[in-house]
C-alpha cells in the first residue's frame, strides 16, 4: 500500500516521570490522525491518575496537580483515545517510551496490550534518513529539516511537530522512489535483537542464501549517508549485536567484502 493511503496517529504523551516500570504514569496523552496531507482529527486529554507529577517531570512539562485535579480518569481518556485511533497505524517519536506507557495503562485497565508492530517510530525514521547527525531530539531534527519550532513539551504541540517532521521524512523517502508502506516499515522501526526489519519468511530465504552461497540482489539505504542503492552480493554470514543484526557479503559493485545493516535491506531477491 502506498505510503499516502495509509492513516497513521501520530501520537505523544506526557508522564510523572520516566519509569512506567516504576509506577510512573501518563497525565497527557494527545494524538493527530491523517491520511496522506490531509488531516482527520485531534485528540488532546489530561489524565488524572491520582499520582502526583514529580518535579523532574514538572520541570519539563509544566504540568501541575491543580491542572490535573479536575481532568478524567485513564479509564475514560485511554478507552476514547483507542476508538480515535483504532483501525490506524500509531506513531510517535521514540516509541519505546510512549509505547511503553500506553502499555502500561492498558495492562492496568485490563485492555488487550498493542503489539510491537506496525507501530512506526518516527525517531527510527530520522535515524534511517538522515544518518550522522550529533543528535536526534525532536527539536534539533526539525530544525535540521527546515521546520521552524518552538518545542513546548506539551503533548498536543508536541504531536503537531512530530506531524511536520515526518512529512518531511516522508517526502526524503519518495524522492528516493521509496512509496510502499511495507517496504518502508523495516526504517521506522526500533531497534531490538532478532530478526528485525525483514518478515521470517525473507529472513530464512536470506540464511538459506547463505548456507548456499548464492548472489543476492539487495535494495539497500545506506548507514552513512541514507543513500538508495541496488546492487548484488554474495552472502557470507549473518552476525547480531545487542542492537542490530548484520548481513556480511562480498559486494559485486565495491568488489569487497562489506557489512550491511539487516534492517535497512529493504527487499532482496536471489539472482
Amino acid at each position: 500500500m502506498h505510503i499516502n493511503q495509509v492513516e497513521f496517529t501520530i501520537f505523544d504523551t506526557e508522564t510523572t516521570g520516566l519509569d512506567f516500570a516504576a509506577g510512573e504514569r501518563i497525565v497527557e496523552i494527545a494524538g493527530i490522525r491523517f491520511k496522506g496531507e490531509t488531516l482527520i482529527g485531534e485528540f488532546d486529554s489530561l489524565i488524572n491518575t491520582g499520582r502526583p507529577v514529580s518535579p523532574g517531570a514538572f520541570a519539563v512539562n509544566k504540568i501541575s496537580e491543580s491542572m490535573l485535579a479536575s481532568a478524567p480518569g485513564p479509564e475514560k481518556v485511554i478507552a476514547d483515545f483507542l476508538n480515535f485511533s483504532s483501525a490506524s497505524c500509531l506513531a510517535s517519536y521514540n516509541t519505546e517510551f510512549d509505547m511503553g506507557f500506553l502499555n502500561s495503562e492498558l495492562a492496568r485497565l485490563n485492555f488487550e496490550v498493542k503489539t510491537p508492530a506496525p507501530v512506526v517510530d518516527i525517531l527510527t525514521l530520522a535515524r534511517s534518513l538522515l544518518p550522522g547527525l550529533p543528535r536526534y531530539a525532536l527539536w534539533f531534527v526539525a530544525e535540521k529539516l527546515g521546520i521552524k519550532n518552538n518545542q513546548k513539551h506539551r503533548a498536543l504541540a508536541d504531536v503537531g511537530l512530530t506531524l511536520q517532521v515526518f512529512q518531511k521524512l516522508k517526502s526524503i523517502l519518495l524522492n528516493k522512489g521509496l512509496s510502499e508502506f511495507e517496504a518502508i516499515l523495516p526504517l521506522a522501526t526500533p531497534p531490538a535483537p532478532g530478526k528485525r526489519g525483514l518478515s521470517q519468511e525473507k529472513f530464512a530465504t536470506l540464511q538459506e542464501a547463505v548456507s548456499a552461497g548464492r548472489k543476492i540482489a539487495i535494495q539497500y539505504i545506506s548507514v552513512q549517508d541514507g543513500r538508495l542503492s541496488e546492487r548484488t552480493v554474495i552472502p557470507r554470514q549473518l552476525r547480531q549485536d545487542a542492537r542490530y543484526n548484520y548481513l556480511v557479503a562480498y559486494c559485486c559493485m565495491k568488489q569487497e567484502e562489506r557489512t550491511f545493516r539487516v534492517e535497512n535491506i529493504l527487499d532482496f531477491k536471489v539472482v
